[in-house]
């Protein structure tokens, strides 16, 4: 079964906005467990333009799903997602003034450092994940810092989904099979929709979780938060 988890940026950027608390964070996050996401994510920056640190605390307390942080692992990323222990965290190399995730680890050169993160990880008890492109040795390296799955980048995907949907999906089922061979499991995210995500889903042979948060938001403008993650989880149904 592969699980929905819904990030929330796009709420925090309309909230803050207004410099209110409207809409507010913790109350959606709430309304979309309740819809049926199974799972919620935010991706806390350096400056705040989306999701705040206390924002991460306070959804801490309320989240009954799976509650899961992404970002650059500096080391004020790191103090704060030790201190909540959120299920799971997913490594991404942001740069601090990133507008949005837009490649993954280069894993080979960075695989002393991402096995030290992963180390603390573990010894507090959160799952990791490691954002990379979908290449068979960079999966089998993330697999050998010692993480517990990796989330393949998306984006590649669905830039070529229209003109050829095999091809653009193919380098992601090698990845997979890699992951899964290599004993670790697989989520996937970045410009997944509901155009693209059940090909995507009928088509990989081991996939745990994706993180969807600019697409769905923006489909729940037209057709409410309640049926698009109601559309979303029948595109990640059971294959029979």
């Amino acid at each position: 079964m592969t699980t929905l988890s819904v990030n929330i940026n796009k709420i925090a950027t309309l909230r803050n906005a207004r410099g209110e608390n409207v809409p507010d964070v913790c109350k959606f996050a709430e309304d979309c467990e309740a819809l049926g996401a199974q799972g919620i994510t935010v991706h806390p920056r350096p400056d705040e333009r989306h999701i705040r640190r206390k924002d991460v605390f306070d959804l801490r307390g309320i989240i009954r799903t799976e509650f899961n942080i992404e970002g650059n692992p500096t080391p004020e990323f790191m103090e704060l997602v030790l201190r909540v222990r959120p299920a799971q965290v997913t490594l991404v190399p942001d740069a601090a003034d990133a507008i949005t995730s837009s490649d993954g680890w280069d894993v080979a050169a960075n695989f002393d450092f991402l096995t030290e993160v992963v180390d603390r990880l573990r010894e507090s008890g959160i799952r990791s994940s490691i954002f990379v492109r979908p290449d068979v040795e960079t999966v089998k390296l993330a697999a050998r810092t010692g993480a517990d799955r990796v989330e393949l980048y998306t984006k590649p995907y669905a830039d070529g989904y229209a003109a050829d949907r095999e091809k653009a999906v193919a380098p992601y089922v090698e990845a997979s099979i890699a992951a899964h061979n290599a004993g670790i499991g697989v989520n996937a995210g970045h410009d997944l929709s509901l155009e693209n995500l059940a090909f995507f889903h009928e088509k990989m042979p081991y996939l745990d979780e994706v993180s969807i948060g600019h697409a769905l938001i923006c489909e729940a403008l037209y057709l409410g938060i309640g049926e698009t993650i109601k559309r979303y989880r029948k595109a990640l149904a059971p294959k029979r």
